[in-house]
Formats: structure tokens, sequence, C-alpha cells
């Protein structure tokens, strides 16, 4: 009989044991996966968050601006710019030929004359001088600069040319080439030219719109939970619409831009692909998440407190916005930052809405135009171009980098303000 139990007892310590090991397996796979992941995406994109400069001396001639002597600060905004900036690029080599000429244009983004202009803006003595000054290469160049393209294909199977390749690597012998952190990545918007395109349209169109999901969503939530938990009735009604917000949370995404779609977009006749829908929309999907950890936060508070403050003689609605909410607090916001979190990194809704749309200005409204950070990351996941998958990477990593910040936030708050009962 000893035996029998000895055995029994020894199969129960071995099947822990292999739970255990089933457990620490799962776990590390797990953290595998998301480290070949991550590192996959790093791999990808971190050449993105480095920019590549030719250093091109120019000729600041009046003449060629069509300027007159000793011109003022509106001359100079107003000058011609244009044919400065061709010259400048055409003197790299000063026997080429139309064709090369316009092989010379083609090295750098169309927006060096725009910086070739903020440099004499900059300093207006410049007129009649030559200077050094750092134009955005074109990405092709900026991915050959980086390894990151073929060399060694036939020139009617590149986009970079040969010659283009004899003078950059001049360039580049003479230390005129260099890489240097892309700024312009965090505080340019979109663009046709994967060189110039950036992430401060679609960021501060998700910023708007979280804020506006956030106004709407909290307070409409919290309200509803309160009123669900503490003063509805328990009957049939009250209980069609628990099971109701339970299935709320359970809905895809793209269900609520549907919605948004026929409501807000088709018959309230709001403008497409702004902050303030997308952030209505956003609170439509939000609002079931905050609800329930609102309700279960307030579940979670010790019924001591309630007949406390009811034997000292507060009203239930002193009860619940003087004692319950105060107490719950903690773990509503960190539900509210969980599902803020969720709606900050969606996609889906935001398409329907007409937010895929092209944006070359950043915000500054809550009614401008705007896109959002996961839906600019599926723009630039569509194109082709060789240097938009770098910049689709380095996105992606600042999108998942914000959502883990959002989620440490979460715990964090909770820890400090979590109460032990």
């Amino acid at each position: 009989m000893n035996k029998n139990k000895e055995k029994l007892l020894n199969s129960r310590y071995r099947a822990e044991k292999r739970f255990q090991f089933y457990g620490k397996s799962a776990i590390f796979l797990a953290l595998l996966f998301l480290t070949i992941f991550i590192f996959k995406i790093f791999s990808t994109g971190y050449t993105a968050f480095q920019k590549t400069w030719l250093i091109v001396p120019v000729t600041f001639d009046a003449e060629t601006m069509y300027l007159d002597e000793n011109p003022s600060k509106e001359d100079l905004k107003d000058a011609d710019y244009f044919d400065l900036a061709l010259q400048t690029m055409f003197d790299l080599d000063k026997s080429a030929s139309e064709k090369q000429q316009n092989d010379l244009k083609r090295m750098v983004s169309y927006f060096f004359e725009r910086e070739i202009k903020r440099e004499l803006l900059n300093d207006p003595s410049l007129i009649g001088k030559t200077k050094d000054v750092y134009l955005t290469a074109s990405d092709d160049l900026d991915q050959v600069f980086k390894g990151n393209y073929p060399r060694d294909l036939p020139e009617d199977q590149r986009r970079v040319t040969d010659y283009q390749l004899k003078i950059f690597d001049q360039l580049v012998e003479q230390g005129r080439v260099e890489s240097k952190f892309n700024l312009s990545f965090f505080t340019y918007p979109d663009s046709r030219e994967a060189e110039l395109a950036g992430i401060a349209s679609s960021f501060m169109g998700s910023i708007f719109s979280i804020l506006v999901c956030l106004v709407i969503a909290f307070p409409v939530a919290v309200l509803a939970a309160i009123y669900l938990e503490e003063f509805a009735p328990k009957n049939r009604f009250t209980d069609f619409i628990e099971v109701n917000i339970n299935n709320l949370a359970a809905v895809p995404s793209i269900i609520f831009g549907l919605l948004g779609l026929a409501v807000f977009i088709n018959f309230f006749g709001m403008p497409r692909s702004v902050p303030l829908v997308g952030g209505l929309v956003l609170s439509l999907m939000t609002l079931p998440t905050i609800i329930i950890a609102t309700r279960s936060s307030l579940q979670s508070v010790p019924p001591s407190i309630r007949e406390a403050a009811l034997a000292m003689g507060a009203s239930e609605m002193q009860v619940v916005f003087q004692h319950l909410l105060p107490s719950a607090m903690p773990g509503i916001f960190t539900g509210t930052i969980i599902g803020l979190a969720r709606a900050f990194g969606e996609s889906a809704p935001l398409l329907l809405i007409g937010m895929v749309a092209f944006i070359v200005d950043i915000p500054a409204t809550f009614t401008d135009p705007a896109t959002a950070l996961p839906v600019q990351i599926y723009i630039w996941a569509d194109s082709p171009e060789r240097a938009f998958v770098a910049k689709t990477s380095a996105a992606t990593l600042i999108l998942i980098s914000l959502l883990i910040l959002i989620n440490l936030a979460a715990v964090l708050l909770r820890k400090r303000y979590e109460v032990k009962w």
C-alpha cells in the first residue's frame, strides 16, 4: 500500500515538473520569437535613422538669383534659387552633356533648391561667396551609400546610372558624402520621395485622434460603468446591456470603422480623413474596454468601505464618488491606458473613414486632414522602393516603442497607486 502511495506521489511530482517544463518552454519560445521579430525589424529599419548628404560648393551669385545690390530679407525670400541650384549641380562636371546634366540633377532630392535658400536666409552675407552646403542625396544614392543597392546589375536594370555612380564615387573620395542622424524622419511629413518622407504628420494625427478618444471615451465609460454597477436595477434590460458591452469588446475593429463611416460621415456629414472623426471612431472601440475595467475596479473595492460610509450617514452618491471611485481609480486608469494603447495601434477603422489619404502637411487642429502612424506604416509597406522598406520598419519600431511605453506607464501607475486591501 505504501509503495502504491509512493508511486502515485512520484508520478504527481513528475507531472508537476513536466508542467513547469512546458510552461518555461512556452515562455522561452515566446521570447525567442519576439526577439527574432524585433531583430528582423531593427536590421531592416535602422538605416532609415541615418540620412545621406552630398556636400556641394555653392556660389551665391546675385545675378543668377536676379537680386539687386544689398537685397532685403524679403528680396531674399522671393529670389529665384532654381537656376542657382541647377548650376550648383552642373558644376560638379562642367563637361557633362545634356543627358548627364539631367543625371546630376537627379542625384539630389527636389528639395535641394529650398536647402540652398535656407542657407542664404540664415546668413545673407554669403552673397558673392562660395560655401559648402549639405544637400539631401536622392533615395537611390542613399541606398548605395548604405550598401543596400546592388551595383553589379546591368545599368538598364538600375535606377542609378553608371555616370551617377562615377560622380558619386568621386564625391566619396573627396570626403563630400556624409551620413548623419535623420532628424527629418521625425520632423517632416509624408512625401513621394523616400529621402524626404517623415512621420510628423501621421504622429500628430495619432495624437489628435487619441486626445479626442480620451476626452469622449473616459468620462462616458466611467459614468456608464458606475451606473450599471451601483445604480441600475438588476433586470433583463440591464442584463442585455451588459451582455452587449462584453460582446462589443470582442468585435473586430473594422466593424467600428464601418459604423463610423455610416454614422459620422454619411449621416452627420462630417469630413473624411480628420482626427476628429478618427477619435470618435476609436472612442466607440475603446468604450467597452474602459467600462469593463471600471466595473471590475469597483467590484474589487472591499464592501467594508461602502458599509462604513453608509454607517456614517453618507448618501449613495457620496459613497460612490467620495469613497468607491477614488479607491478604484488606479484600476480605472490602468484599463483606460490599455484601451488607448490598443486604439493607438489600430489602423483598420481609420482606413474606412479616409485617413489613408496622402497628407503632405502636418495637422495643426482636430479638423485638419491627417493620417495616423499605423496607417502610415500601411501606406509605406505598399511602396516598392527599397528606401520605403527601411522606413516602414523604422516607423514600426517607433510604434512598438510607443506602445511599450504606454503599457509600461499603465503598469507603473497601477503599482504606484494600487491599494492593498
